[in-house]
């Protein structure tokens, strides 16, 4: 039975909708989440791609967020010296034997500079940053691993389903995460699997650090990453009165002013 061409159109606005919001989605899921064949999935992804709404990928499909959203390269430019300041003084926390997370964004790559420069002995670090493992592949005394997953080549990081679960085989005693905003209620990024990702990662730490730079300050997104409790650590060039302004109240254990 042919379907009239008004609810196909709908069904595939509902598929835009949905990737927009999971950014990726694997062709069983958008089967089961819209309970149509895989033959039809394909269709309605091959319009889509048609229409340049989405990204067709092995076994699934990707939203246009990671061909709209800013490259790796172009984030790269905002707030160097903050970053630089910021990334000295995360390494400053690193001690021989430990193992760490360094998340995916550009002040994570100031870390693996200031790491490049006072490399630390036997350390273990574990990224899903591709140009942060490349930063890194030899530096002496340096352990580093990748997370598998799916590639994001314009935002340079590994995620999706198996990324996740390649963090559950790791115990970190630091995690530096980086994110898009923080206010009163925490700290936030835009994308859900990105979240999703971070936040496996997160209960795999034993001490979670934030570096955010004090253009994130007072921003919100759509995604809550992580309240203010579970926050060990705040590493930011943000001053304390500006922090306090947006009612961001922390002890003098979870906050390293590097506005001075």
């Amino acid at each position: 039975m042919k379907v009239a061409l008004h609810l196909v159109e709908a069904r595939r606005t509902r598929l835009a909708s949905l990737l927009a919001t999971h950014r990726y989605l694997p062709l069983r899921q958008v089967c089961q989440r819209l309970k149509i064949s895989e033959a039809t999935a394909r269709r309605d992804l091959k319009a889509l791609v048609q229409t340049r709404k989405v990204t067709r990928t092995y076994g699934g499909a990707l939203s246009d967020y990671n061909n709209t959203f800013a490259s790796f390269a172009d984030r790269q430019q905002k707030a160097p010296r903050a970053k630089t300041r910021i990334g000295r003084t995360a390494v400053s926390l690193l001690r021989s034997g430990m193992t760490c997370y360094l998340d995916a964004g550009t002040t994570m790559l100031h870390c693996a500079e200031a790491l490049r420069q006072a490399p630390v002995e036997n350390l273990t670090v574990v990224t899903n940053n591709l140009p942060l493992a490349e930063t890194l592949a030899e530096v002496p005394g340096l352990q580093v691993h990748l997370i598998g997953g799916l590639l994001l080549k314009r935002q340079s990081v590994l995620l999706g389903d198996k990324a996740c679960g390649s963090v559950k085989a790791w115990k970190f005693d630091l995690v530096f995460l980086g994110a898009e905003g923080m206010s009163e209620r925490g700290v936030f990024n835009s994308q859900a699997d990105v979240v999703s990702f971070q936040r496996a990662v997160v209960g795999q730490a034993q001490r979670v650090v934030l570096c955010l730079d004090a253009s994130k300050l007072g921003h919100e997104t759509t995604e809550l990453l992580l309240p203010w409790s579970k926050v060990d650590l705040l590493l930011t060039d943000a001053p304390s009165k500006a922090l306090l302004k947006n009612k961001i109240a922390l002890s003098s254990n979870q906050l390293i002013d590097l506005s001075t």
